[in-house]
């Protein structure tokens, strides 16, 4: 566990407003891309926000710790933290800030057990056969966490009652395909670090349909280059994920207007990653695709200026040499 993630950054005195400086801590040395977004909120969302990071961050920690715990420790480690969690434990640093945000906004805590049983399956599932075995690991690691910022994102811009209920409801798809989309985006980018931990987050069925095999990704892990089969698979991945990021699209505008620049930037910055994927042909395991600090800072500009309400369009990745040969 690294010391922030650990909850480090200065001994914790027991106050909810340091309990959240741990969550900002935390989200802003792990969550680049989303942390940045995260600015264009104003800065009582903000916090809400960087609580559910916090709290999905340090499971993902306790998952992949770089030490020398077995799984069955880790699973130990990840079992006392859902217990801590779900039995109201205001003792830890991190929790009195996730506890007193579902409370503000009455999050589903449904929601948590769900990306909890996600991470535990981290720890005994290294392949997913098709893509819905995929999904299924997903609907808990990535679609529960647009559903847990909604309440949060629809904030301060919905009238209260069957009205905004209504609203609640809409965008609660748009929001599920957006964590989906999200995450899909760092499968694709991470294949190489991922297969570093045994664990391929790229259904064995799409590997099989471009002839790919687990050795040939791992030897062109250790060359720093894909084949030609490896950056089809890949194109084929980033389709994939484009159609998740086209079904979110939609609910972007049905957020509330003092939400919608955070989201648009994340959005575009996500879908950027899969530009910079293309404009490398594919090939995620020569380095890894990152959008330059120029563009991000372009991104975020563009979106704090865009009228609320304005319809987004889905990214586009710009074809790559690779494609036009």
């Amino acid at each position: 566990m690294t010391e922030i993630g650990a909850g480090g950054a200065g001994a914790w005195d027991g106050s909810l407003s340091a309990s959240y400086e741990r969550c900002r801590a935390l989200h802003r040395h792990h969550g680049r891309t989303y942390y940045l977004a995260t600015l264009l909120l104003p800065a009582w969302k903000r916090r809400h926000v960087h609580a559910l990071y916090g709290f999905t961050r340090y499971a993902d920690e306790i998952v992949d710790a770089v030490d020398e715990s077995s799984g069955h420790d880790r699973a130990d480690r990840l079992r006392a933290w859902g217990d801590r969690f779900f039995g109201g434990d205001l003792a830890d640093p991190l929790l009195p800030a996730v506890q007193h945000t579902i409370e503000i906004f009455q999050l589903d805590r449904t929601d948590f057990d769900r990306f909890l049983r996600s991470m535990a399956m981290d720890l005994t599932v290294s392949r997913y056969p098709t893509y819905h075995d995929l999904l299924d690991y997903m609907e808990g690691s990535a679609a529960v966490i647009g559903t847990m910022m909604l309440p949060i994102l629809m904030a301060g811009g919905r009238p209260a009652g069957p009205g905004g209920s209504a609203a609640l409801a809409a965008a609660r798809e748009p929001a599920r395909q957006l964590g989906l989309a999200f995450q899909l985006t760092n499968f694709i980018r991470d294949v190489g670090e991922d297969l570093g931990r045994d664990r391929i987050y790229l259904p064995m069925e799409d590997l099989d349909r471009f002839g790919v095999t687990v050795g040939d990704l791992d030897a062109a892990r250790r060359a720093g280059t894909a084949t030609e089969p490896i950056r089809a698979l890949i194109a084929f991945e980033v389709a994939r994920a484009l159609e998740h990021y086209a079904l979110a699209a939609p609910g972007v505008s049905l957020l509330a207007p003092t939400s919608q620049a955070c989201i648009r930037t994340a959005y575009r910055l996500y879908g950027g990653i899969l530009d910079e994927v293309a404009q490398a042909g594919y090939d995620v395991l020569g380095r890894r695709a990152r959008v330059p600090v120029p563009r991000r800072l372009a991104v975020a500009t563009a979106s704090l200026v865009s009228r609320p309400g304005r319809p987004l369009a889905p990214p586009v990745p710009s074809a790559s040499r690779w494609q036009r040969r």
